[in-house]
């Protein structure tokens, strides 16, 4: 057991242990994902969560000495957001004929995501930091934690309200929109894109790729939106 925790301990120092482990968590989640037939419940990104946090409780790891090593990976999501462009270039046309139901959704979606979110945690007696770092768990990470910071709310835990928000929603939309007999992949896309951000983006890319470029449109519309509708919303609240 010591010979473990020097060897530990030793290669805990380095950064490539952490991104390592990121990328094998995720690959276990997605081989998962693949082996269940592609099920959402199966989420490949809830699971390398649920990996990586049982290793870093096992081990001991402060959540810094992690980032520190897997921030290469939140770097990447810049690019990958900016990517997004590319499929919503090719959609450009179906974008421009439907702009005006396009909008409409948008402000009733961004208004839901930040409304519902504050009357629920205000109805159950919560206040302050909290609450505010509740209102823009539906905006995409970077967008949220600057949001948060400046509402006076807590970027960490706005992290992972989004990161639950993006997983929930990833999980629940496809059945949520079968049930519904939404069959349009414009309308399906956008409608997760801008409820679950990146992770139901990335979802909506695996069923449909019209779907997808539309969740990348709702997705990058819904960030800006919120950062004006955040602090309106909830100054009702305070």
């Amino acid at each position: 057991m010591t010979d473990f925790t020097e060897i530990w301990s030793y290669l805990a120092e380095g950064p490539l242990l952490w991104l390592t482990a990121t990328l094998l968590a995720y690959a276990l989640g997605d081989a998962a994902f693949r082996a269940s037939g592609r099920k959402p419940y199966v989420n490949a990104v809830l699971i390398a969560v649920l990996l990586l946090a049982s290793l870093l409780w096992l081990t001991g790891t402060p959540y810094a000495t992690y980032f520190e090593g897997a921030q290469f990976v939140h770097f990447l999501l810049g690019p990958a957001t900016v990517a997004l462009a590319l499929p919503l270039w090719d959609n450009l046309g179906h974008v421009r004929r439907a702009a005006m139901p396009l909008l409409a959704a948008l402000l009733a979606g961004s208004l839901t995501a930040v409304g519902s979110a504050l009357a629920i945690a205000s109805a159950l007696g919560i206040e302050g930091e909290v609450l505010a770092s509740l209102a823009p768990k539906s905006a995409t990470a970077p967008v949220a934690l600057g949001i948060s910071a400046q509402l006076g709310g807590s970027p960490t835990l706005t992290a992972v309200l989004v990161i639950l928000t993006g997983i929930i929603g990833a999980i629940c939309t496809t059945p949520l929109l079968n049930a519904l007999r939404i069959r349009d992949w414009r309308a399906r896309g956008f409608a997760t894109g801008v409820a679950a951000h990146g992770i139901g983006t990335a979802r909506a890319f695996q069923v449909h790729p019209t779907a997808g470029a539309f969740a990348g449109l709702g997705m990058g519309l819904n960030a800006v939106l919120t950062a004006f509708l955040a602090p309106l919303v909830l100054s009702l609240f305070r």
